[in-house]
């Protein structure tokens, strides 16, 4: 049997040290806690040190709050809670935060209510300071949105459609004991005049309902159904009209929103929790990224990205004094008004249409070969030629707006004979001689694109970004695990996206 021992390293837990070390000396060079605390040490955060009142009792100071939450959010650390332990137990907090120890209602206070009107200017230092480094470009921007889903009740909900289809419900159900009225009183000369029940609000509602009850009130023969419906409708419809009213002023031009959190509406999302395509309440994030680095957010309630574009590009006017040179995004912005846009403000935009992509494709023609893009068009007569050499002339310009309020100008054009034409239903599936829509403005900003588009900078800026935006959201989601809000509220959500976009180019920058 071997006398050997293994040997173990030396370990005495009390040992006392004559000098002990600081906590600069525990946390070692290169980490991105350091990243953070010099980057916020050289910005300005005098709109911050606005928002404290003068009097009262002292305060733990903005600067280091303001570290510590934004280093929480690099670190994936996002409650108040853990980043109170946090602060108590972890060497990096520790130092952050010199020693001190704000509880998570501090925190949640500053980050909810303090942060509310100066993050933006915050993180808008922070990409001034990355900027005069060389690291982004304020000029040269890729955009692209996604959801993330709020912190909001999933079942609970008010639908638009709902509204409408109960509103039409009342004003049968009045319209029926109104007509029921009218025919047990028809031999009275002072029946009051019948109502106008085109469209139902409150006031309307009221005034029929008290009207029903004068005519009706003092009448024996009304029956025992009718009485009952009226008594019915007195109680409740008054009520009902007012909180739909209510709930169309909170949806606005939304198709829904959340009962617990009223600025979310349920969109479609990427990540199913239930696996068949349920809707669930979220805002959408657009963001405009260089090299990786966000360079502007803003938040959305409409789900779509082609209305967001105006919105986005105002901020980052805001924010920068001028909008970006050049703007490089998908087909989910293509939309005429998005290029009138990009027009007016002098922006070199990169910017994909509906079918471009499919375009591309040398067998895109054979699936639709009658239609309205592959039909020849003669300038010089105003006319375009059908697939049997027909001549379709202009019948008129209409005027139409878009769900955005947006007006367009549609040019139609008609053929003149489709009566004993061979190819009559398989060219259009309409009754009569073909009639085609063509938006003329709107062909020419799409053959503009696709002349930016195909050149040599279009190429790479296509390419680009695949690999500039869209990883950022990749990042932020998948690798840091940010898929919920965990603030209500379109304000708070801002600011807590806002500390998410200043942890993302932080931790870029510690890369």
């Amino acid at each position: 049997m071997s006398s050997q021992r293994p040997t173990f390293k030396p370990y005495y837990q009390d040992q006392i040290m004559a000098i002990p070390p600081t906590l600069d000396e525990l946390v070692s060079k290169g980490h991105p806690v350091r990243i953070v605390n010099d980057v916020i040490n050289r910005i300005n955060i005098q709109g911050l040190l606005d928002a404290y009142k003068i009097k009262g009792c002292s305060s733990y100071h903005p600067q280091m709050l303001l570290k510590v939450l934004v280093f929480g959010y690099v670190s994936n650390v996002y409650s108040s809670r853990k980043l109170e332990t946090a602060c108590r137990e972890n060497i990096n907090f520790m130092w952050l935060s010199g020693m001190s120890y704000p509880d998570h209602n501090t925190i949640n206070r500053f980050r909810g209510v303090r942060l509310k009107e100066a993050l933006r200017s915050v993180f808008e230092e922070v990409v001034k300071l990355l900027a005069e480094e060389g690291l982004l470009s304020i000029e040269d921007v890729y955009t692209d949105g996604t959801k993330i889903e709020a912190n909001a009740n999933r079942y609970t909900f008010v639908w638009k459609k709902a509204i409408h289809t109960n509103k039409e419900k009342m004003r049968a159900a009045l319209k029926d004991i109104w007509d029921y009225a009218q025919s047990i009183a028809k031999s009275e000369d002072n029946l009051p005049d019948p109502p106008d029940l085109t469209t139902i609000d409150s006031e309307k509602v009221r005034a029929t309902v008290d009207k029903l009850n004068r005519v009706l009130s003092d009448k024996p023969s009304v029956n025992k159904k009718m009485k009952a419906k009226l008594r019915y409708v007195t109680k409740n419809y008054p009520e009902k009209i007012a909180q739909y009213e209510e709930q169309e002023a909170t949806l606005g031009d939304r198709n829904s929103y959340s009962k617990t959190d009223p600025d979310a509406t349920f969109m479609r999302m990427k990540e199913d929790h239930m696996k068949n395509g349920q809707l669930r309440p979220g805002y959408n994030i657009q963001i405009s990224t260089s090299n990786q680095y966000i360079v502007n957010y803003t938040i959305h309630s409409n789900p779509t990205d082609t209305r967001t574009l105006s919105g986005h590009l105002q901020q980052h006017e805001d924010s920068f004094g001028k909008t970006p040179g050049t703007l490089t995004a998908d087909a989910g912005y293509g939309s005429e008004e998005n290029y009138a846009l990009l027009a007016a403000k002098n922006i070199e935009s990169y910017v994909k249409y509906g079918m471009f992509d499919k375009g591309q494709k040398k067998s895109c023609g054979d699936k639709k070969p009658f239609s309205v893009d592959k039909l020849h068009y003669n300038p010089s007569q105003d006319c375009y030629i059908c697939p049997m050499g027909q001549e379709m002339h202009c019948i008129g310009t209409f005027s139409q707006k878009t769900s955005a309020g947006f007006r367009q100008e549609i040019k139609k054009y008609q053929a003149k004979n489709c009566t004993n034409c061979p190819l009559n239903g398989t060219c259009h599936k309409s009754q009569g001689n073909r009639i085609i829509g063509v938006n003329k403005q709107l062909e020419v900003y799409r053959n503009r694109a696709y002349q930016l588009l195909n050149s040599d900078v279009g190429v790479a800026k296509r390419k680009q970004r695949c690999y500039d935006v869209e990883p950022v959201f990749a990042n932020i989601k998948q690798n840091h695990g940010f898929r919920r809000f965990m603030l209500r509220g379109k304000e708070k959500v801002s600011i807590e996206w806002g500390l998410l976009a200043i942890a993302q180019n932080l931790r870029k920058k510690a890369a």
